[in-house]
C-alpha cells in the first residue's frame, strides 16, 4: 500500500526510507485506521513506534496490524 507523499522516498527493498520515520501516528492512522498502533498517542513518530515494539520497517508494522499479532507486541512492550 503506498502512502501518499511518500512513493518517491523508498529504498531498493520498496521500504520507506528511515528519514521518513518522523511521519505521524495519526496521519498512518488515517490510511490503516484509527486502530492502527493502538496506545501511541496520534503525535507519536513512525520512528518511535518501530524502535518500542523492535519492528524495523513500516511493512513489517503494517504486516503485525493486519495478522493481529500487533497488539500483542504493544502488550509486550507497554
Amino acid at each position: 500500500m503506498t502512502i501518499p507523499g511518500m512513493e518517491r522516498h523508498r529504498d531498493k527493498n520498496g521500504e520507506i526510507s528511515k528519514k521518513h520515520g518522523n511521519t505521524l501516528v495519526s496521519t498512518l492512522r488515517k490510511i490503516y485506521g484509527d486502530s492502527f498502533a493502538h496506545g501511541f498517542p496520534g503525535h507519536t513518530k513512525l520512528s518511535d513506534v518501530l524502535e518500542e515494539i523492535d519492528d524495523r520497517s513500516l511493512t513489517e508494522l503494517v504486516k503485525d496490524h493486519d495478522t493481529g499479532h500487533l497488539l500483542g507486541k504493544l502488550d509486550q512492550h507497554g
